[in-house]
């Protein structure tokens, strides 16, 4: 097996998540491999918007939208780098982690998928399938669940 060019990681800024990055920052550094880092995120209601906008005014744009997750995406990014990844890209796509994950693994032809482990030792995990376990079942590349917890 020869090493991996392309891998996309998982983060939604939690320190379980940032682990996984710091793991695929490595992984990424000693194989020359580009990184993509990859942030799901759930648009905000029309109610958060105006709640947001009334509270902060001309401040809002910092909580709604793609805002939050570009910034957890730079922090990402900062602990990829200093993990020894050279080649980084981010991306943040509105959408469920799993399809996020999947589609941008696909989209960008990258030969592994790295994910954190939260999730798969939880009841609700069990019975509802966790982000990790729904990403491994669903890739067409290899996925590496790093141990989080």
């Amino acid at each position: 097996m020869g090493s991996y060019k392309k891998i996309v990681v998982g983060t939604d800024g939690s320190d379980t998540s940032l682990r996984a990055v710091d793991r695929a920052g490595a992984l990424a550094g000693d194989s020359g491999a580009e990184l993509i880092i990859v942030c799901a995120y759930e648009p905000a209601s029309r109610e958060e918007v105006k709640a947001a906008s009334d509270a902060l005014k001309e401040d809002a744009y910092q909580v709604v939208g793609s805002a939050p997750a570009e910034s957890v995406l730079r922090d990402a990014a900062a602990r990829a780098r200093s993990g020894g990844a050279a080649k980084i890209d981010t991306v943040a796509v509105s959408g469920s982690p799993v399809e996020v994950l999947g589609d941008t693994a696909e989209d960008r032809n990258a030969d592994l998928l790295v994910v954190g482990s939260v999730g798969l030792n939880t009841l609700s995990g069990r019975i509802l399938g966790s982000v990790p376990q729904s990403v491994a079942r669903r890739s067409g590349v290899d996925v590496l669940i790093v141990h989080t917890t």
